[in-house]
């Protein structure tokens, strides 16, 4: 281990599975590196609305895995190396990075954190260290359902949901794959958000009528639809695809959908892999790209960030792990 690392970090964990007050600060030792691992100084974590699912025990029950406590979450977050596995290639002590380390117990709510390398990129564009933080997971689940959508130049797009984390992301990377892009978002700050990401048409998904805003937008129906919420809003609005067309949505989105074999359905998880994170960089790289952090938070104020997660807000919450 590189020696400026301490031997012990602080960190956001959890002894048991439950509700936000399982969340506690306490001093662990620092997670040990694997030989194809890269241990993260890490700057800022990403705060998922899965987070909460994961607190609760869900992802250990879901996969079949033996918790380890004292668990440590957050599956996204970025900062600078520290140390690298004796396999691993590609990154040095200082090179600033964003990692996933998804449902591992040794995650990014703590001043270390450490990732596959396969899941470690150098931070692309101009993104700050906040953005990248807190984008990988919600990008790499956009950029999945968008090529599941088989998104060419000139197709007609829907992003329900383009407010949110994975929504205002998806807007952006579908306008670089040549889309035209309808917007629903939630609120007028959320429409005023969808515009900024370069969205074509945005609508407020709350007041407005989805389904009149898409014949004017595509009268001859949609080509596809990326849902990143659901309910009946987005059940009702999935009726302006035509006939030949697809939509996806990542697993967790509550969508039930009439049957309608004339149109490709797909739900789908967002496992990153090194061929994701690489197209999503070049993508990002292409030109100006707006991570939305609506709030930041201290460490010691992570039980208030997963409360927030059930309010109102744009894009993404943070963790501020440094000054």
């Amino acid at each position: 281990m590189t020696n400026k690392a301490p031997k012990t970090m602080r960190a956001a964990a959890i002894d048991r599975f439950g509700g936000v007050s399982v969340l506690r600060i306490e001093t662990l030792p620092l997670p040990e590196v694997g030989t194809d691992e890269v241990l993260i100084r890490v700057e800022t974590a990403g705060v998922g609305v899965w987070d909460t699912f994961e607190r609760e025990g869900g992802f250990a029950k879901l996969l079949g895995t033996a918790p380890k406590f004292p668990y440590v979450l957050g599956s996204e977050g970025a900062g600078t190396v520290a140390e690298v596995g004796n396999r691993v290639n590609g990154f040095k002590e200082g090179d600033r990075v964003y990692a996933i380390a998804f449902a591992t117990s040794k995650g990014f709510y703590a001043e270390y954190a450490v990732a596959k390398a396969e899941h470690v990129s150098h931070i692309p564009g101009t993104l700050s260290t906040d953005q990248a933080g807190v984008m990988p997971v919600d990008a790499v689940t956009a950029l999945r359902g968008l090529d599941l959508l088989e998104i060419k130049p000139g197709s007609s797009v829907l992003i329900f949901g383009a407010s949110g984390g994975i929504g205002h992301l998806a807007v952006q990377l579908a306008k670089r794959m040549g889309a035209r892009v309808l917007a629903v978002a939630s609120g007028d700050d959320g429409v005023r958000l969808a515009r900024e990401c370069g969205a074509d048409t945005a609508v407020n998904g709350r007041e407005e009528d989805v389904a009149a805003a898409a014949r004017g937008f595509a009268p001859g129906g949609l080509d596809a639809a990326l849902f990143t919420a659901g309910g009946q809003a987005a059940e009702k609005a999935a009726d302006s695809v035509h006939d030949g067309g697809r939509i996806a949505y990542p697993h967790g989105v509550e969508l039930e959908l009439k049957g309608r074999p004339e149109i490709t359905v797909q739900s789908y998880n967002s496992d990153p892999d090194r061929d994701a994170i690489q197209k999503l960089n070049r993508l990002i790289e292409a030109g100006p790209f707006k991570v939305h952090v609506a709030r930041t938070f201290k460490l010691d104020q992570a039980a208030s960030a997963h409360r927030a997660l059930n309010q109102h807000y744009l894009g993404k919450l943070a963790l501020r792990l440094t000054a």
